[in-house]
């Protein structure tokens, strides 16, 4: 697989650790399996900089957003951008007659399908692999594996943003809120600039870098960049907050008007449209 592709393996490393403890905020049995040896490797090569706590609240804190969005908002289609190695489609309780779109880079899915082969599929939801570069065109490959932009769509770019330029992280979040239908919702994770140059965190930084997966944007301004792009922030939280924290994190949170503090940022979105249009449609 590609570089930036085995830090799917690395976090998928801190959920089966997470799995493995007596008092675990969730259950992920396929984690150690797509993490593999190189999983384990990477998590010990990236120790530090609270990586194991904050991975563990941010798959908690997305895994109770993503089954409150299709429960409350009666979404049925779910699009794991940058999928990676995540295996909620496995081990989340989807309602039945969703469709779960994975895209990826097309090593990075093989790789995943052939570790999950003797899996059985979860009754009552289907799951379909997108092989896709994001830097690309990737809204005629989806339409084709039949995700409908004329429906609400669930949104969730986890562990993706804090790799790509700043203008490549707006194109995308605004190319997601174009195509969206009203009742559609965004989740996601992007940490601050100050984590991008904090001297404590430079090796691990380093680590990145040398194995071809450079960090290289943040922003101290999460709901702005966010309504930029065409969405209604509904929550940004930091680990350690409230609805973020889940016993987990073991450092003070300062205040946003604290400056210079390395932060990490999870989000939840809503489109701001008017009833009964698409934002395409809206700018036709």
């Amino acid at each position: 697989m590609e570089a930036v592709s085995r830090t799917a393996q690395w976090t998928a490393a801190a959920r089966a650790l997470e799995t493995e403890r007596e008092d675990r905020l969730f259950a992920d049995p396929y984690a150690r399996t797509v993490a593999d040896r190189i999983g384990f490797e990477l998590l010990e090569r990236y120790a530090g900089a609270g990586t194991v706590p904050f991975l563990a609240i941010r798959t908690t804190y997305l895994d109770r957003a993503v089954v409150k969005a299709v429960e409350e908002r009666g979404i049925r289609q779910v699009v794991f951008l940058a999928a990676g190695m995540d295996t909620r489609f496995f081990r989340l309780p989807w309602p039945d007659g969703v469709t779960v779109y994975e895209l990826d880079r097309p090593a990075l899915l093989d790789a995943k399908a052939a570790m999950l082969a003797d899996e059985p599929l979860p009754a009552g939801r289907t799951r379909v692999t997108v092989p896709v570069d994001l830097t690309q065109d990737w809204t005629g490959p989806l339409k084709e594996a039949g995700w409908k932009s004329d429906e609400p769509v669930l949104w969730v770019v986890e562990g993706l943003l804090f790799f790509l330029p700043e203008q490549a992280v707006r194109t995308l979040i605004s190319t997601l809120s174009a195509h969206a239908a009203p009742g559609s919702v965004l989740l996601g994770d992007v940490i601050s600039r100050a984590a991008l140059d904090n001297p404590l965190s430079r090796p691990f930084l380093n680590a990145l870098k040398e194995d071809g997966n450079p960090w290289l944007f943040g922003t101290e301004e999460p709901e702005a960049l966010l309504a930029d792009c065409g969405w209604d922030v509904r929550e940004v939280r930091q680990p350690g907050e409230e609805g973020a924290d889940f016993g987990r994190w073991p450092y003070q949170v300062p205040a946003r008007t604290v400056p210079r503090v390395p932060r990490s940022f999870l989000f939840t979105c809503d489109l701001p449209n008017a009833p009964g249009t698409t934002r395409e449609e809206q700018a036709a």
